[in-house]
């Protein structure tokens, strides 16, 4: 008899040696968290080091924190208020699961750790699960987990930031899709979407799968399952319409805030490569479009690899990705993207198991860029 449809898989001994893996990281991003608070304090001249958690209390904290402690429009202010901060634009996953967890964790940093940590731990294993079920050599699952964990911005994964919580609800239902359990796959990507708007790219792919994998009558009876993740944000965009008249809140305050107004795909490349190399900026934001521009190359490679390999519903989630995140005026958070594209990360898994050297190149180079990063963030000189 097969399992009820929202039962996992026990976890075994594969899994556990990549949430030991997972535990060593966190060891690691958190003894780093330590040192920048001390070496680098906010005050040059402060004699204390700041709080325990102040390192990670940064940029987007800020607005997921004042969404869970006043809700979106606090006292009748909103996108109509002088100096408004635009927290429309993200969605109410965190901030809310944020809230009810402050019910029993009384320091709303704690509370934001917290999610991550376990969220964090959640998507891992499920990334090594995804690896193992296309890699059949032994060791897959905890090489994926390793190039994920050991990612140049993996330290947002700690953070009381998104990533890690969607993950959590997006790799679980990659996984359940690719063994064809479309209600659990669907539930999933349903909670994915409460999170980030990526949710809808990967409910895309998930419908490919389904279109792809359809053989018989019962399986097309499982068809009205794929319309469950439009649910949460068309009632996030009621909830905003309701308060501002305006059905697509969400993205004109993405707008407002981060100029991802659109433009084609060639002037965002223009006005990015302006950022990066024509001297407009400072040096941390043009190292930063920097970046921007080789993550754009490399999910463009990603894609292409995907395509002519035809694995298209994996293709069509990149593929939606790049079209979101490459066609503002210029290319923002793109770097934080990969986190969320796990075909990198099986892929490099794969590459590195035929090619030892592979894994040898990625710690020489990523391990200094993943610290450099970690350190930038946390010492609030982030610039992008």
């Amino acid at each position: 008899m097969a399992p009820p449809w929202w039962r996992f898989p026990r976890i075994g001994a594969a899994d556990r040696e990549v949430l030991w893996l997972y535990l060593l990281t966190r060891a690691g991003i958190w003894t780093t968290a330590y040192c920048t608070r001390w070496l680098f304090p906010d005050d040059g001249r402060a004699r204390h080091a700041g709080s325990f958690f102040s390192s990670w209390q940064r940029w987007d904290w800020w607005h997921y924190l004042h969404i869970a402690q006043s809700g979106y429009f606090p006292d009748g202010t909103g996108p109509w208020t002088a100096d408004w901060d635009n927290r429309e634009a993200f969605f109410p996953g965190f901030p809310f699961l944020l809230r009810a967890v402050h019910t029993v964790v009384p320091s709303w940093s704690a509370a934001g750790a917290l999610i991550s940590f376990v969220a964090g731990g959640v998507a891992v294993l499920a990334l090594a699960r995804i690896a193992r079920l296309h890699l059949p050599q032994e060791g897959a699952g905890p090489r994926a987990a390793l190039f994920f964990l050991l990612s140049p911005c993996a330290v947002f994964l700690a953070a009381g930031y998104t990533e890690a919580l969607f993950l959590a609800f997006a790799l679980p239902a990659w996984l359940a899709a690719q063994r064809l359990n479309w209600p659990l796959a669907a539930l999933l990507t349903c909670l994915a979407t409460t999170v980030r708007v990526s949710g809808l790219f990967l409910a895309g792919a998930i419908a490919v799968h389904f279109l792809v994998t359809a053989r018989t009558s019962a399986h097309w009876r499982r068809l009205p399952w794929l319309a469950l993740p439009a649910l949460a944000p068309l009632l996030h965009s009621w909830y905003l319409h309701a308060h501002t008249g305006d059905w697509m809140a969400w993205k004109h305050a993405e707008e407002r805030g981060w100029y991802r107004d659109f433009h084609a795909p060639w002037e965002a490349w223009k006005n990015t490569w302006h950022a990066a190399f024509g001297h407009s900026q400072s040096t941390g934001y043009a190292l930063m479009s920097q970046a921007e521009l080789l993550t754009m190359v490399v999910g463009l490679v990603l894609c292409g690899l995907l395509l002519r390999r035809r694995r298209w519903a994996e293709a069509v989630y990149i593929a939606l990705s790049l079209w979101a995140l490459g066609t503002s005026y210029w290319y923002t958070s793109m770097p934080r993207a990969t986190l969320l594209w796990w075909p990198l990360w099986t892929g490099l898994a794969a590459w590195s198991l035929r090619s030892p050297r592979v894994r040898t190149v990625f710690l020489t180079v990523g391990a200094p860029l993943t610290t450099i990063v970690a350190v930038t963030f946390l010492s609030g000189r982030w610039a992008g």
